[in-house]
């Protein structure tokens, strides 16, 4: 199979999700696909854009959510990524809900949330990389399997420029799809 090269971009497929975070005493919701794991550790990662509005209530709090919305909240999910909360109040668009630290806005409406306590961040160009301690997590009862967060259930939002998707089934499972055939 030949190999096409494309331009220097990142093209994904990532997760969406909604970071949360309070900006001058209100909910505020940002859409991004830079967000991920950083380490075996509780920690994950979000990137956002020195000029978002959000960034200001990270920077403010040291602390942020990031809410995994299914598939079937892309209208909403979307909108927060089209408008600027320098504009707009986000506030209303879902429903937020808060753990006793009250630190940042988490979304009823998503599936699963993390909150997080802001350790480190460090400026990429234009951007502001938070690295946050997740010191929460939530899921919807009706998304657990054994227990566990499923996410054919959760049904998580993926971006893939300039589209969104869904996942649509399991093709294999961690640590147990690479094992070697047994030689009999």
């Amino acid at each position: 199979m030949e190999k096409i090269k494309l331009p220097n971009r990142p093209l994904g497929p990532f997760p969406a999700v909604l970071v949360g975070a309070d900006v001058n005493g209100r909910p505020n919701y940002a859409t991004l696909g830079a967000c991920g794991v950083v380490s075996l550790k509780p920690v994950l990662y979000i990137s956002l854009k020195d000029t978002h509005y959000t960034t200001l209530g990270v920077r403010e709090n040291g602390y942020f959510s990031v809410n995994i919305p299914s598939a079937e909240l892309v209208q909403k999910t979307d909108y927060c990524g089209m408008v600027s909360g320098h504009q707009t109040d986000k506030s209303k668009v879902f429903t937020p809900f808060y753990d006793e630290s009250g630190k940042a806005p988490m979304i009823r409406e998503c599936a699963m949330n993390y909150l997080c306590k802001v350790i480190q961040s460090i400026p990429v160009f234009d951007f502001t990389m938070f690295l946050g301690e997740i010191v929460a997590v939530y899921v919807n009862e009706q998304c657990l399997t054994d227990g566990k967060p499923d996410p054919l259930k959760i049904n998580p939002l993926i971006l893939m420029n300039p589209n969104y998707y869904d996942l649509g089934r399991v093709v294999g499972s961690v640590f147990k799809a690479g094992a070697a055939p047994n030689a009999t």
